[in-house]
């Protein structure tokens, strides 16, 4: 177990970009036994950042949330907030809010007693306090709520009042476990615009934490994308999709058409054809890699006139656009994006599938 020393190195609060950091993860790992659940990261969060950890069960990024938090201790590593020593500080001396997935409100409390209760425990006055709850109120849109208790609410409406609750005393950094997973997708969509005009207003630090890559990519300013207690990629929303630094990162942001082959010249070999690799890729003859194409980088075209030959098995309509499968002949399926009101194609035709060679992209296996 690490043992806290008083003096950081200035390079663990200001990052490259010149950006304050907040809180640096450095070497963080969490084992329970022979089982790794988190192996050694090196992590920056910037100040006033909203950051995404996504990834599957299982992952470790729930793992890294609680290591953050304070409600477990690292097996090895340090955990830097605001340039100070925090790997042995308990977690109510972290100064770090979390809104949890099933919000954690008192049921016996209202609104405004349930936001106000943090500053309570703070032993605040009740003047400040009062003042307080109803501007984190006004900031969720609760205000006419305050009077009613938590089962009178919506589920929309309880995470608001479970934010609210985080936001009233205004801690260093917010932590989001799943918050919005109870929710239907309308109103998590709704909840996404909210969270993110918050974050805009108070500047705050927030580590979100979801395995939807919809939500990440909509909410964030970075995504740590973590696989196997790793951290497989870190980067914005543009990044990781459009440029994933491998075949996990490119299945699991998004839907992705992958083919794996072997290298000749420039093109990818395969059971499905001969397909030229992007201008300017790095790949030696013989080498194993996939060629990663988006679903709306793809068209189709007559049967035999594209780079790949496949059949029509399901058309998918989803309003502005309808998704295309094609299955093609060594099985894989491919999915292409079509926007609305193109002709809707036969079951069972035949079609060619075509791609700007510069818009795919290459990674060795």
């Amino acid at each position: 177990m690490h043992m806290p020393g008083n003096i950081i190195a200035t390079s663990s609060v200001t990052g490259k970009s010149g950006a304050e950091i907040k809180l640096h993860a450095q070497g963080l790992s969490k084992s329970y036994g022979t089982s790794v659940a988190l192996h050694p990261i090196e992590l920056k969060i910037r100040s006033g950042e909203l950051l995404t950890l996504l990834g599957p069960s299982g992952s470790g990024k729930t793992t890294l949330l609680q290591l953050i938090c304070g409600l477990v201790e690292p097996t090895n590593g340090r955990l830097i907030i605001d340039g100070k020593d925090h790997t042995e500080t308990t977690a109510n001396k972290r100064d770090i809010g979390v809104v949890f997935q099933n919000y954690a409100l008192f049921p016996h409390l209202t609104v405004q007693e349930n936001v106000a209760f943090p500053l309570q425990m703070r032993k605040l006055d009740t003047t400040l306090i009062r003042t307080k709850v109803q501007n984190a109120l006004a900031m969720v849109g609760l205000t006419e709520f305050e009077k009613r208790f938590p089962l009178e609410l919506s589920g929309g409406q309880q995470q608001r009042v479970a934010l609210a609750r985080c936001l009233v005393y205004e801690p260093s950094i917010i932590l989001m476990d799943e918050s919005l997973s109870a929710l239907d997708r309308k109103l998590r969509e709704t909840m996404q615009i909210e969270i993110k005009r918050i974050h805009r207003e108070t500047k705050s630090t927030i580590v979100f934490v979801t395995h939807d890559q919809e939500e990440a990519l909509a909410l964030s300013d970075r995504i740590c994308l973590m696989n196997g207690g790793r951290i497989e990629q870190l980067g914005t929303s543009e990044e990781i999709y459009e440029r994933p630094a491998s075949t996990f990162a490119a299945e699991f942001i998004g839907i992705t058409n992958l083919l794996r082959g072997h290298v000749e010249g420039m093109t990818l070999v395969n059971a499905d054809g001969i397909l030229p690799l992007p201008p300017g890729c790095r790949a030696s003859n013989g080498e194993r890699g996939a060629l990663i194409i988006r679903p709306e980088q793809m068209s189709l075209a007559a049967a035999g006139n594209g780079f790949l030959s496949g059949c029509v098995t399901e058309s998918i309509y989803a309003g502005s656009e309808t998704r295309v499968l094609i299955a093609l002949r060594s099985g894989a399926v491919f999915t292409v994006r079509r926007q609305a009101g193109q002709q809707l194609l036969p079951l069972g035709s035949e079609v060619g599938l075509n791609w700007e060679p510069q818009q795919s992209q290459y990674l060795k296996s």
